[in-house]
């Protein structure tokens, strides 16, 4: 009875098995997949379809991975080594001291149902003070920069010529990161 009750008694909690973020080498994503499949370790691989039209004038739908270089592994802790032998996969997404931190579970649920759904593709990361190109609508060509992101997504675009700036709330999925001109060449 004494050694049933240990774990609690020491404060431990029960061994609860989690979801982790795998980097793994680059374009392998579908191939650590396969492997995790044979070994009977569960995952998830989030994948959309992007249409592509070949030189030769052919159209194609690829499934590829919603976030490049990254497999979603649910494993205990001290499974780590098992995961990490396998071919292509290289760490666990962590923090502070090389401690794997784990991803919510509705999280990956919410991603299992939008890709199940076909709605989701991948989308660049903005962030407050970056620079945007809005890309379609009455301010499309315009660049700005992100000015908030809660309660609505608002861009200051610029007028250089009269140095007066307008903020305007626009749809995240309009805008896109700004090329400098550095990035241009």
């Amino acid at each position: 009875m004494l050694l049933e009750q240990f774990p609690t008694l020491c404060g431990a909690t029960t061994i609860e098995r989690q979801w982790f973020a795998l980097y793994t080498t680059c374009r392998h994503e579908k191939r650590v997949a396969a492997h995790f499949e044979q070994r009977g370790i569960e995952h998830f691989l989030p994948l959309y379809v992007s249409h592509r039209k070949w030189r030769d004038g052919s159209r194609v739908a690829l499934q590829l991975p919603l976030f490049p270089c990254y497999v979603f592994v649910k494993m205990e802790r001290r499974e780590r080594g098992r995961v990490l032998s396998v071919p292509g996969a290289l760490t666990l997404v962590g923090g502070m001291g090389g401690e794997p931190v784990a991803v919510p579970e509705p999280a990956v649920d919410a991603l299992r149902l939008g890709v199940a759904e076909g709605r989701v593709e991948p989308h660049p990361l903005l962030t407050v003070g970056q620079q945007v190109r809005v890309r379609t609508g009455a301010f499309a060509g315009m660049t700005g920069v992100v000015n908030r992101r809660k309660s609505g997504f608002r861009v200051v675009l610029t007028l250089g010529q009269i140095q007066q700036s307008v903020a305007v709330e626009v749809d995240e999925a309009d805008v896109e990161p700004a090329l400098h001109a550095a990035d241009a060449r």
